[in-house]
């Protein structure tokens, strides 16, 4: 098959890229490198350097490709608030594009990654896919605008098919793939560079909430173990499926959780710093991957939160400054 993947420079979308290579796949790259990096770009795959709101350009791209597994986002809560027209004018309007695009060249398959940020604060724990969603911070309002969209696209066109995964927090690394954003937002980057010395210490924004130790608690997932959902759900798609699963392993790790296992992986101690909760960040987010293992047969291979931290330090240690000077 010839896949074209939107955001495939970046942390996630790589690792997708890689994967569906050595599958034996064609591959197109669509991406702006506004957040990420063409060394993380396999020689293998055609790379587009584009904007997905460029729509002529985005429909050549899209020339002869058999799906789309749709990446590119902005993805940084904090921000989303403080600039939400351009989250609203990047994701929804981007992907507007792309589904525009997908149509006028006659691309009927796509897998979207969409995020657990649209469910909001549940109010029962773990989230199944019916949960009701109610985001609580414009990343994840503009997450699940886009998933209408795709909803409004299947009730005009009965062949399209798409699959949307709704997933958790990202960790790990393999295949000489990494995480590396100017500026890092990320929990678990930010604890491993205060744990190499590149920054000074790392703070815990909120303590007070209703969780067993007053941190956020967070459901985890290793990137190899994301990407395999995407190229399952691929590969079952058939035309007029709309299938939408949420991705994570089930269950929670605080804040405090995270920095105390980066210290026992890494063997360094650091600065922890208790600060207030920031805007947008609900107390917890945990799945119940149920619906994904039963429908596609998915089982992650990589569940240790140690091993994926692990997994990440050797690469921030064999990048100690990112793809930049890779």
């Amino acid at each position: 098959m010839r896949i074209a993947i939107t955001g495939g420079a970046g942390y996630i979308g790589s690792h997708a890229v890689h994967a569906l290579l050595q599958r034996g796949h064609r591959i197109v790259v669509i991406d702006n490198l506004s957040t990420g990096h063409r060394q993380a770009v396999d020689p293998g795959a055609e790379l587009w350097v584009t904007d997905l709101r460029d729509t002529a350009t985005l429909r050549r791209a899209l020339q002869g490709a058999d799906a789309v597994m749709h990446f590119a986002a902005r993805s940084i809560v904090p921000e989303s608030v403080s600039d939400p027209l351009a989250y609203w004018d990047n994701n929804v309007g981007g992907s507007i594009s792309l589904l525009s695009a997908m149509r006028d060249e006659g691309v009927g398959t796509l897998v979207f990654s969409s995020t657990a940020a649209t469910y909001g604060v549940p109010d029962v724990l773990p989230i199944a896919e019916d949960t009701p969603q109610s985001p609580i911070n414009p990343y994840g309002a503009t997450k699940l605008a886009v998933e209408s969209a795709i909803a409004d696209v299947h009730r005009s066109d009965p062949a399209f098919c798409s699959t949307i995964l709704r997933y958790f927090n990202v960790v790990g690394c393999s295949g000489g793939l990494g995480e590396d954003h100017h500026p890092e937002t990320h929990l678990l980057p930010l604890v491993l560079q205060a744990a190499a010395g590149r920054r000074a210490g790392v703070a815990i924004f909120g303590t007070d909430y209703p969780t067993p130790d007053g941190t956020c608690l967070r459901d985890y997932v290793h990137v190899s173990d994301l990407v395999e959902a995407h190229l399952l759900a691929l590969d079952a798609l058939q035309p007029g499926d709309a299938r939408i699963y949420n991705v994570g392993l089930g269950r929670g790790w605080s804040v405090r959780e995270i920095v105390q296992t980066v210290k026992d992986v890494t063997g360094r101690d650091f600065e922890v710093r208790e600060e207030a909760r920031r805007p947008g960040d609900p107390p917890a987010l945990i799945t119940d991957p149920t619906a994904l293992k039963t429908a596609l047969g998915w089982a992650p291979r990589h569940p240790a939160i140690a091993d994926a931290i692990a997994s990440q330090w050797a690469w921030m240690r064999e990048h100690p400054r990112g793809w930049s000077h890779a």
